[in-house]
């Protein structure tokens, strides 16, 4: 159940007054005013290069477990406060999602990586069947609704891990 009876708004204020809508709100690439899907997803991008520079395939596979973890309870107080059970200001689905494309999908030169990222961007953005499935799947507030934000983006990264998997198999 939302904390008020009116959505808030997310502004920079509010992402700093509590670290849960920090990390939901991708660390401020949520407050985009267009497009913060794709500027999340971006931002997620970026970062999984630089993480990328420091940590072993497993390191980034164990930082992509906690990532969940933490999101799942930070996206559930984000849009508990915010009072809108998936806000699109929260971006940490997206950026947990093209993590995990991308450690998966690795190595890919830059182009193959912009492939990944706008397959990524099509099935989150347009939802077709079974991403439109997740995301009506668990609708609402508190650790369903929650987990319900992370998991249509989770589908969506799956859809395109098979595109490119489908990809590779057929065309090389």
């Amino acid at each position: 159940m939302p904390s008020s009876s009116a959505p808030r708004r997310a502004t920079p204020a509010f992402l700093l007054v509590h670290p849960a809508h920090c990390i939901a709100l991708g660390f401020g690439s949520g407050l985009s005013p267009w497009a913060p899907g794709t500027v999340g997803t971006l931002w997620g991008w970026l970062a999984f290069l630089v993480l990328q520079l420091w940590l072993t395939p497993l390191g980034l596979g164990l930082v992509i477990v906690f990532a969940l973890l933490l999101g799942w309870w930070a996206c559930t107080v984000t849009a508990r406060d915010l009072g809108v059970a998936d806000p699109g200001s929260i971006v940490w689905d997206e950026v947990v999602a093209i993590w995990i494309v991308l450690w998966l999908a690795m190595p890919m030169g830059f182009w193959g990586q912009l492939a990944a990222f706008a397959l990524f961007r099509y099935f989150d953005a347009a939802k077709p069947g079974p991403v439109a499935w997740a995301d009506r799947l668990f609708k609402g507030f508190g650790p369903r609704g929650g987990f319900g934000i992370l998991f249509d983006d989770l589908v969506a990264a799956g859809c395109t891990l098979l595109v490119i998997a489908l990809w590779r198999h057929f065309v090389g």
